[in-house]
């Protein structure tokens, strides 16, 4: 099994900001078939078989995750709208 740190640079100075998170994970499991064949709830089944961490039935291979810090111009619209919302809400606290 291998982990790699994660890679994090944190240049926003009010402690909120806009980050590109890139995370790959590779493990082995037990389970029952037929439970990962149901596509939409796929990637809820592995997160949270992966959050429980290595055991009898699952074995983590390859740990990978980065996190970068965007400008705030390249997030969507939505986003923007909601950091702008966690600025103003901090300032008042």
């Amino acid at each position: 099994m291998s982990y790699e740190s994660v890679q994090f640079q944190d240049n926003s100075s009010d402690g909120v900001g806009v980050y590109e998170c890139e995370v790959n994970l590779k493990f082995r499991m037990i389970e029952e078939k037929g439970a990962l064949q149901d596509r939409d709830q796929l990637l809820g089944i592995l997160l949270e078989a992966f959050g429980y961490g290595s055991d009898e039935y699952l074995e983590a291979t390859h740990v990978h995750a980065e996190a970068r810090q965007l400008a705030d111009t390249d997030a969507s619209p939505e986003l923007r709208r909601q950091l702008i919302r966690l600025r103003n809400s901090r300032e008042f606290q």
